[in-house]
């Protein structure tokens, strides 16, 4: 077969949650928005709840309605940009909570499901998303004596630990939280290693579930293997790919894989990383194309039926750093070609 193998580790997955929840003083949830950062929000929705996840976060609620499905009836799903027009109907079959953002959202909220559970998320500084500090004055009183399930905000800088932002976050959102008695939730990924006082009630941790920084201790959770289709020889002088973007300056053979932009590996990587044979890298060499990439491999004795993109040698944030990009970006950005195996029980 052709197609670039994906294999995901849900074990890994849940393994990192569970060193993430040790970490934490709070109730530990997890954010599987984006079909769980492109890995399968089905499948590892239900690894994480076997693991002991109660609390899942999603972008929108149609996000929701796909984890609601994967994990049943038990589990609280957080929908972070709140209720939005047209949002009622699936709020209310299927038991989302959104975490309003506006007093708009709050009000929207109250004409249309007025005894349904819903979640506050505050802006303390990062301007994005959520009430800046007038906005959540004019209606708190009116917002609490309603009982929501969570007051959130996000650290805009956690993974940089010593950044002074951290701390004036903090206490912006403990100023603007004064004398609420109900769950708090500020920390995600970064915010659990910060320090314990960032932990508050509940943790919703995402990137480093899927083996991601700034979670140094995470097991890797994705592996790329791109098969080989061919290999030629380069005469020196002789280019190779679009744009004639790298010429050869040895005799050199090069082999082509079946991947390329469309699978999500971006064109940012021509030219600048390197694909695997066992523990013997090979570089890229001219420009990665739409379905597929060329790489040096010159020095190996044998070419093998496929070279790894991720793997033991090189995980998400290193191809992420030749791309100038971040983890999150690599891996929300698989494409649909792949053949994907997982690994561990979804249940």
């Amino acid at each position: 077969m052709s197609a670039a193998r994906l294999t995901i580790d849900l074990d890994a997955i849940a393994a990192n949650w569970t060193r993430l929840a040790r970490l934490c003083r709070a109730e530990t949830g997890a954010t599987v928005k984006a079909d769980a950062y492109g890995l399968g929000a089905d499948k590892v929705a239900r690894r994480l709840a076997s693991a002991g996840v109660r609390s899942f976060f999603v972008a929108l609620a149609e996000e929701g309605a796909q984890i609601r499905q994967a994990v049943g009836s038990g589990p609280r799903i957080f929908v972070f940009s709140g209720h939005m027009a047209g949002d009622t109907q699936l709020l209310r079959n299927l038991d989302l909570i959104p975490l309003l953002n506006s007093p708009e959202q709050l009000a929207r909220h109250f004409d249309a499901l007025p005894r349904h559970p819903f979640g506050i998320q505050l802006d303390s500084g990062m301007n994005r998303l959520g009430m800046e500090p007038a906005e959540w004055k004019m209606v708190r009183d009116h917002a609490i004596a309603a009982d929501p399930l969570l007051v959130m905000s996000h650290l805009a800088c956690a993974d940089e630990s010593e950044h002074l932002f951290n701390a004036q976050q903090l206490d912006a959102f403990v100023n603007m939280t004064a004398g609420y008695a109900g769950p708090r939730s500020l920390a995600a990924t970064g915010g659990i290693l910060l320090s314990p006082e960032y932990h508050f009630d509940l943790a919703r941790p995402g990137i480093g579930l899927y083996g991601g920084a700034p979670f140094d201790a995470a097991r890797p959770v994705v592996s790329i293997a791109l098969p080989v289709i061919q290999t030629r020889e380069v005469a020196v002088g002789e280019p190779v790919g679009y744009g004639c973007s790298w010429l050869a300056e040895r005799p050199s053979r090069v082999a082509t894989v079946a991947a390329g932009y469309a699978d999500g590996i971006l064109r940012a990587l021509s030219n600048a990383t390197r694909l695997w044979a066992g523990d013997r890298p090979c570089p890229v060499v001219g420009r990665v194309s739409m379905d597929l990439i060329t790489v040096d491999v010159t020095d190996l004795a044998t070419v093998p039926d496929a070279l790894d993109l991720l793997g033991p040698h090189q995980g998400i944030d290193a191809l992420a750093d030749d791309a100038g990009t971040i983890g999150y970006e690599i891996l929300t950005s698989l494409g649909t070609r792949y053949r994907r195996r997982y690994l561990g029980s979804s249940i």
